[in-house]
């Protein structure tokens, strides 16, 4: 544990900025040491408020991966070039942290699982929703069966209108879609994860496109430009799992309901069921009652998760640079993020074609 691991950041925008790097500014054995994007300015300004003694600046991240001193990258680009970056980071011996979601089609996603495969190096994947202290406790008490069979979920990404317009999120070719595979990755994520369900067997989907071409819209960032607006306003799919188990997917960066949230489920399960709509509930009957309870999340910790005033993205970070430096497994495992891809991309796919997708054994 003597080890500082040398890392170097590819693209240093928002979410680099805002979750990635101060994140690892904190942690004890880590330097940040290389800073690489297309826009100069990005790079120097991170280079100079977050990098250690010596670093350097690219704008060609092929450049940076030259060096050999660098042991972890962090991909924090527009989702198209997740992929070609990971494998060519993966290929340079680099450990590599991907933000999510994995890849923008299930093609890239298998390229960067198999890169991984190869070259031993481990790779994970930014869903730092598991990280939090409800999720955290959710997923000890499912480990634990207090659920039991856990056969119905819903994974929740609801925005009313809260339609990013900065950065390529409009984009489709860059991005790949809008709140589906923005927000709606990091609901299905965590559904998955607390059920600890990875075997789909069917998907049906639907987008709209029905408030994006409006002018001067009410948004929590500002009107959007509908010119500009180039995927869809919400998503929802309904999945099939290989053991009959249904998850409902919703997601939506504009749309007309009142009841919103982000990165939330609902699980319902022989033995009990939980939700996040006001704090962590938990429901469930005891002799020949039912009950709900409320979970204290304020005091106390989790087991192995220590630090009950640690964020989100700080646990995130501390713990993938522990899977490194100990060997261990990361908590977000690439086979995982790759099923969550493969959902996000049969939604698409069945919602352009109105027919349900089914998976191969």
């Amino acid at each position: 544990m003597s080890k500082t691991l040398k890392i170097g950041i590819i693209g240093c925008g928002g979410i680099a900025n805002g979750k990635h790097m101060p994140s690892l500014k904190k942690q004890k054995q880590v330097e940040m040491v290389a800073f690489c994007d297309i826009i100069p300015e990005r790079a120097e300004k991170a280079a100079e408020e977050f990098g250690a003694e010596g670093t350097k600046v690219y704008t060609d991240f092929r450049e940076l991966l030259k060096d050999g001193s660098l042991d972890v990258i962090h991909v924090c680009t527009p989702n198209d070039s997740h992929a070609e970056i990971t494998v060519a980071s993966l290929d340079a011996g680099k450990h590599v942290m991907c933000e999510k979601p994995m890849a923008k089609t299930t093609a890239q996603a298998k390229e960067m699982l198999e890169a991984a495969k190869r070259t031993g190096k481990k790779l994970t994947i930014g869903y730092q929703n598991r990280f939090r202290n409800d999720s955290l406790y959710l997923k000890e008490m499912c480990d634990n069966g207090e659920l039991g069979d856990i056969y119905y979920g819903k994974a929740l990404a609801i925005r009313r209108r809260a339609v990013p317009t900065w950065g390529v999120f409009l984009d489709e070719e860059k991005q790949g879609g809008g709140p589906l595979i923005d927000i709606g990755t990091h609901a299905l994520d965590l559904t998955l994860w607390l059920m600890d369900n990875y075997k789909p067997k069917s998907v049906m989907g639907t987008t709209f496109h029905k408030l994006g071409q409006r002018e001067n819209a009410a948004n929590a960032f500002g009107p959007w430009d509908p010119k500009e607006f180039k995927v869809e306003d919400s998503a929802f799919g309904f999945i099939t799992m290989d053991n009959g188990a249904t998850i409902v997917l919703e997601s939506s960066w504009a749309l007309n309901v009142i009841e919103t949230g982000e990165a939330k489920t609902v699980l319902a399960g022989t033995e009990g069921g939980a939700d996040m709509k006001e704090g962590l509930r938990i429901n469930g009957e005891k002799m020949s009652r039912l009950y709900e309870t409320n979970i204290d999340l304020g005091s106390g910790g989790v087991a192995f998760y220590s630090g009950s005033a640690e964020s989100d993205s700080d646990r995130e970070a501390r713990l993938w640079v522990e899977a490194v430096l100990e060997d261990k497994e990361p908590v977000v495992k690439p086979e995982q993020a790759y099923v969550v891809t493969q959902i996000l991309e049969a939604i698409y796919e069945s919602a352009k074609s109105g027919k349900a997708v089914y998976f191969e054994d």
